[in-house]
């Protein structure tokens, strides 16, 4: 896999290589979108294919732009003011 890879073609990619499900921020306008949306849990998915030109999440909607993302839990010292 290429490390220049970003966004949806990374998210291709990805699958391609055989990931069963990549967390992503996902959006119909474009990669950018993907990302500023992610204020509601609406815009991420589990993102299993790819297939026709759309990706598509485990709830078999589809979509034009998936930007893998990772979501980990926070820490306490990265609360603490």
């Amino acid at each position: 896999m290429s490390n220049d890879l970003r966004g949806s073609d990374l998210a291709r990619a990805m699958l391609a290589r055989g990931h069963k499900k990549v967390w992503c921020a996902i959006d119909d306008d474009s990669d950018e979108q993907a990302m500023t949306d992610l204020n509601s849990n609406d815009f991420m998915a589990y993102v299993v294919a790819f297939k026709d030109g759309f990706f598509y999440c485990t709830g078999g909607m589809q979509w034009l732009h998936a930007v893998p993302i990772k979501i980990v839990p926070i820490t306490h010292l990265e609360v603490v003011c």
